[in-house]
């Protein structure tokens, strides 16, 4: 889409109608005027639309990646339009979610399109004891299942790239790509 001169669109505020009235009958005055009219048309036409173009549900396609780095929400060009304007809209919310099991279940849904869950919390230890010597790190960290969803096939880098990306920095998390929903273990 372009928001250049568009040859016969109408200005909402000619110009010409707004001079005195000693040059509403000068034609040279009047075809200068509805040059400038042509030219300040468009630009007329986006400022008469401003929050069309901020609301990412139907601002210009070429707008999207501009929103998306107001909400520091990931843009990919190879996305569907639809998913990247989804992005832009949920931005918020994963940022408040981001370093939760939840937040890297939607991460990874919206980004790959797969289903995911997260078993084991990651969690921290303490002492109460000053000077006392560090717990001993965890043998195994949360465990990140993911299987197809929206997509037939489940890239395994780009899981763990988003996964290192999402998890806490204290937390190394464990990947595991399945072909389908995992079975249901005693829940």
């Amino acid at each position: 889409m372009s928001r250049a001169a568009v040859p016969g669109l109408p200005s909402r505020y000619p110009i010409g109608e707004q001079l005195p009235a000693l040059y509403a009958d000068d034609d040279f005055a009047q075809r200068f005027t509805a040059g400038l009219d042509t030219v300040l048309a468009p630009v007329f036409a986006t400022l008469d639309n401003l929050t069309a173009y901020l609301d990412p549900r139907v601002a210009p396609a070429d707008f999207l990646t501009w929103l998306a780095s107001w909400v520091g929400a990931p843009d990919d060009p190879q996305w569907p339009e639809e998913l990247r304007r989804e992005a832009v809209v949920r931005a918020v919310e994963l940022h408040r979610w981001r370093g939760t099991a939840r937040g890297l279940v939607e991460g990874l849904r919206l980004a790959l399109g797969v289903h995911a869950e997260v078993s084991g919390d990651g969690g921290a230890a303490w002492s109460g004891t000053p000077g006392a010597d560090l717990p001993p790190k965890s043998p195994t960290g949360p465990l990140v299942r993911v299987w197809p969803g929206r997509a037939a096939r489940v890239d395994p880098d780009r899981v763990r790239e988003i996964v290192r990306a999402m998890c806490p920095v204290h937390t190394v998390c464990r990947v595991e790509i399945l072909p389908g929903p995992p079975a249901d273990e005693g829940r």
